[in-house]
């Protein structure tokens, strides 16, 4: 019970449990309840949660692509530098989403590094539309789907590995028979927190894609805009992402991190 614990221990947990949750019930005291029906389902709030649901669903389908064969480098490949490539694939955790939005924009612009060669080649062109979205949304999502599969390969027992290639299975066929069920809970738990990270970025997606209604407005941008012309529906929409946000987060603790209450 709290009152076993030491008290220099117990008051600035509890008031750093205040900071974080309080702001949080701000939000909900603060609510227009009475006008929340005509709201959400207002063109506004429906097309804003339909296209960041859609994108951070991409987003996420992307990282698994290429996020999940990067793990598995990470944490069983024999590469040289493995330090310095697991420091390079963790920045965008801590790298402003702004220069991470400049910095994509410097390689996939219309006169990036790489745009450039894709506009000319392939007529594609990735910024201020719903595929530079997408892209902006994996760019800064990806890091918490790696360090979570990562985590389940150096967890799991490399024996059962060991005995499918002494078996004859090759190395494609043990990852996808073997390895992979055996991370799966790991590999469903980065899915989701990626999906969640990129439900939320603003910072890249600004900066990258813009903010076009209907193409790249996603929830957090009309949360911005509205902020400036109609705070209630700015409350509405952050309302919004905070439930899909707890009951995303809910949902992985309950069934895949096993946590109790």
């Amino acid at each position: 019970m709290i009152r076993d614990r030491p008290l220099v221990l117990v008051l600035p947990a509890l008031a750093g449990l205040a900071f974080l949750v309080v702001p949080l019930l701000g939000l909900l005291v603060r609510a227009p309840w009475a006008e929340l029906p005509a709201r959400l389902f207002s063109a506004e709030v429906g097309n804003a949660l339909r296209l960041s649901l859609v994108c951070a669903s991409l987003a996420t389908a992307l990282c698994l692509v290429l996020g999940v064969p990067l793990a598995w480098l990470l944490a069983r490949g024999d590469v040289p530098g493995r330090g310095l490539l697991r420091a390079l694939v963790t920045v965008p955790l801590v790298l402003p989403p702004v220069v991470g939005g400049v910095a994509l924009l410097l390689v996939l612009g219309r006169r990036g590094l790489v745009g450039q060669h894709l506009e000319a080649w392939f007529g594609v062109s990735l910024p201020f539309t719903t595929a530079g979205v997408v892209v902006a949304e994996a760019f800064v999502a990806m890091p918490f789907l790696v360090i979570a599969v990562e985590g389940a390969l150096r967890a799991a027992d490399p024996r059962y590995e060991e005995a499918a290639a002494t078996l004859g299975a090759s190395r494609w066929l043990t990852f996808r028979r073997v390895t992979l069920p055996s991370v799966a809970p790991g590999v469903v738990a980065g899915a989701v927190l990626c999906w969640a990270r990129a439900l939320g970025e603003f910072g890249a997606t600004i900066t990258f894609a813009g903010n076009f209604p209907g193409e790249t407005t996603t929830m957090p941008l009309a949360v911005y805009l509205a902020l400036e012309t109609d705070p209630d529906a700015a409350i509405v929409l952050s309302l919004v992402l905070l439930l899909v946000s707890v009951g995303v987060l809910a949902g992985l603790r309950d069934r895949w991190v096993g946590g109790a209450g």
